[in-house]
């Protein structure tokens, strides 16, 4: 199977992926009807790339069958209008059994999330993300590194084995490690995608990415589609004041290891009334005082 078969795909990576939220009931379960208002809120901004059971939609906080309602709605939500990654995971039967129920709904790839163990080894890493791929040949497969031991070489060796290896979501904080580890791995060969979102992805695109992961879609879709028209055209000055835009937004995020990810999205997308704030254990809501800041710098960004 040669990459050319994964064109529409390849072009999907390269522009903003977003990773939705899954917002919740009062009840505690899935809200089905704000999940289907948020997806259609994003497909209506512009957004032609969904990545369905990421982190940001609390992907380990999800019981299998609600990922399964969240992949089913997203595929059921866009249609045509965009192309969806799948996040999968956890051991590797769970993991192949979330893949082909992608594939069977109509998804287009999946995005294997960091394998989550205490001990990973470099040659068990290709052999986690070969059994994921050689179970669903017909889909894209993006392999998610948040792994800065993880050579290049070792995604190289998997993709000669997996040509529908066609993507990364490289989510290493350190430019000069993601360049060299784009270059050992095939600079041309994968389609390279920032997986720290905004904040990283003008020095990522300056090594080679070609897109970038976002939480912060969910809440201003036109402030992530005017940094990648930026960054498309090399235009860096604007890139970095989009970047300047939404610092505060993704320090917040950021802060404490990254505690308040989620959090912070869902506080914004609660001031403008869009969902409920909840988010589920181990994310906790915000502080009073925090809360009033995020809501400001949403309604800041005048959507």
């Amino acid at each position: 199977m040669s990459s050319a078969t994964f064109e529409t795909e390849r072009a999907a990576l390269a522009d903003v992926v977003a990773i939705p939220v899954t917002p919740f009931a009062e009840d505690g379960s899935v809200d089905q009807d704000s999940h289907r208002a948020l997806l259609g809120r994003l497909l209506e901004g512009g957004v032609r790339t969904l990545t369905p059971n990421g982190n940001t939609g609390e992907f380990y906080a999800l019981s299998p069958e609600e990922r399964r309602l969240v992949t089913e709605l997203t595929i059921e939500e866009a249609g045509e209008r965009a192309v969806i990654v799948v996040g999968v995971g956890h051991d590797v039967p769970s993991a192949v059994a979330s893949a082909r129920h992608a594939r069977d709904r109509g998804a287009q790839m999946v995005m294997v999330h960091q394998p989550v163990h205490p001990y990973v080894a470099q040659s068990g890493w290709v052999d986690y993300h070969r059994a994921i791929a050689e179970a669903v040949p017909e889909l894209g497969v993006v392999p998610y590194i948040r792994n800065a031991q993880l050579l290049g070489a070792r995604l190289a060796e998997l993709a000669d084995d997996c040509p529908n290896v066609i993507g990364v979501k490289y989510a290493v904080p350190d430019a000069a490690r993601f360049a060299a580890f784009a270059r050992d791995a095939g600079l041309e060969r994968f389609v390279w995608v920032a997986g720290l979102a905004e904040p990283y992805a003008p020095s990522y695109f300056s090594a080679g990415a070609t897109g970038f992961t976002s939480g912060l879609v969910n809440v201003a879709p036109s402030v992530s589609l005017n940094m990648i028209e930026a960054l498309r055209s090399g235009d860096y000055a604007g890139a970095m004041k989009v970047w300047e835009q939404i610092r505060r937004f993704e320090e917040l995020r950021g802060a404490n290891g990254s505690a308040n990810n989620v959090t912070v999205v869902k506080e914004a997308l609660a001031s403008l009334g869009l969902c409920r704030r909840d988010v589920r254990p181990p994310s906790h809501l915000l502080p009073e005082p925090e809360r009033a800041e995020v809501a400001a710098i949403a309604a800041g960004w005048s959507i």
